[in-house]
């Protein structure tokens, strides 16, 4: 039989930690979580489930997972964050695989890793469309074949060998309300547009403009939104408002500083 490692990077979590540790109990071997040094009860509440919990300060979303992979006790690891739940399908579907009751648990294992479908659950609904449902993520893998990339944000599994798919869904509890939806655009955008800086993209001012509703008729229209309706709309808003926000905050920190505003430059006298 095949063992898992499930990993999960935390910081102050304590609404939605236990029901993402639930949810990988009946596949995970071990529990590793990586905390980015919370103030509230998320660390007491895995250590009391048992997890092995580590603590240090946050450089990044995939040096953190990285961390996390490399104090794992097995080399098959599955990560969900800790505001996603494996669904019953899912999980019945990851036991079945590497238990060997299909045959290919008790041999080496036929790909380097495994892509799970995942779907949004927003403003109570699961959405199905918009690009928010079925998003088919490389979450399950050995970690002998692949790594983390560092990007601060968006973060991925790079792996050698082939993949495989997983049919089980992953739902994503990723937003409370809208106020928390805007909470982080905030700051996924400020550190999408810091990536772009260091990379020296630039963009002309006319682009947020023009960002915004090519990204909302692609959402909305494009990838069908709408079937979903009003929570449908307003993913396909605010997903346009990252895109645009980005972009505009890209522009913002890419214009040279403004001299300071000493008494000479005021008055323009020497």
């Amino acid at each position: 039989m095949v063992r898992i490692s499930a990993i999960i990077i935390t910081f102050n979590e304590e609404k939605n930690i236990l029901r993402a540790l639930e949810s990988v109990r009946p596949v995970a071997d071990e529990i590793v979580v990586v905390d980015s040094m919370s103030s509230d009860r998320t660390v007491s509440i895995c250590r009391d489930f048992g997890c092995r919990v580590f603590q240090r300060e946050f450089d990044g979303y995939g040096a953190q997972k990285q961390f996390a992979v490399d104090r794992a006790s097995n080399d098959w690891v599955l990560w969900i964050d800790a505001d996603e739940v494996m669904t019953v399908p899912l999980q019945q579907e990851i036991r079945s695989l590497f238990s060997g009751e299909n045959g290919e648990g008790t041999k080496a294992m036929p790909f380097a890793g495994y892509l799970i479908p995942r779907s949004l659950h927003f403003l109570g609904k699961i959405l199905r469309h918009g690009g928010a449902g079925g998003e088919m993520l490389l979450r399950l893998f050995d970690r002998t074949k692949g790594s983390f990339t560092t990007a601060p944000v968006h973060e991925e599994v790079i792996v050698s060998g082939s993949t495989g798919i997983l049919k089980g869904e992953l739902v994503h509890y990723s937003y409370r309300d809208i106020s928390h939806h805007v909470e982080k655009l905030n700051t996924y955008t400020s550190l999408a547009a810091e990536e772009y800086v260091k990379k020296h993209k630039r963009f002309p001012k006319i682009w947020p403009a023009l960002k915004f509703p090519t990204a909302f008729f692609t959402f909305y229209i494009l990838k069908g939104g709408i079937l979903d309706g009003y929570p449908g709309f307003m993913w396909s808003f605010m997903a346009a408002v990252y895109g645009a926000l980005k972009v505009a905050k890209t522009i913002e920190r890419s214009r040279p500083a403004f001299p300071s505003a000493t008494a000479e430059n005021l008055t323009g006298q020497p």
